[in-house]
């Protein structure tokens, strides 16, 4: 079995950060990685023996490396605060089927003022803005599950 070595695995995470991926899988000279964001970063390599269709994978030897920085819940690029999950739920924009949503691009919100609603085992979760600034955009879609870590509005300050 091919061995990466821990710089290339880190090189690997770091285009993942970059890019923002969620996922990637890579095969190559016989060696297959699949890396999954969520928390952690999990790092699976698999020999993969030459001439063997893909299908069923033969042993796999599952490596953990901890990201290196956790995934803070805002991460602040210039003037522009991007306010991020921190639950696994489900993503509301507005506080019943009908209403209109908390905020929408181009609103002001102030420190403290609801943007939307996580529901995560059949509890409903207020996530506050914690800056005052304009919605310029909204990532997350409403009804649909979201990922701790994953973005939900960007917010000039």
């Amino acid at each position: 079995m091919t061995m990466m070595k821990i710089d290339e695995i880190r090189q690997i995470l770091d285009l993942v950060r970059e890019h923002e991926l969620s996922e990637l899988e890579l095969e190559s000279d016989g060696v297959r990685i699949r890396i999954k964001k969520g928390g952690q970063a999990i790092v699976q390599a698999a020999a993969i023996p030459v001439g063997v269709p893909t299908a069923p994978a033969g042993p796999t030897l599952v490596a953990t490396a901890a990201a290196e920085q956790p995934s803070p819940e805002i991460e602040i690029d210039s003037e522009l605060a991007i306010v991020k999950s921190p639950i696994v739920g489900t993503f509301y924009r507005a506080p019943e089927p009908n209403a209109p949503p908390f905020v929408q691009p181009g609103d002001s919100v102030k420190n403290g003022q609801t943007l939307c609603i996580i529901e995560a085992m059949k509890m409903m979760n207020n996530i506050d803005s914690e800056y005052a600034g304009t919605v310029v955009k909204v990532y997350a879609e409403n009804g649909q599950p979201v990922q701790y870590g994953e973005r939900l509005f960007a917010i000039k300050r």
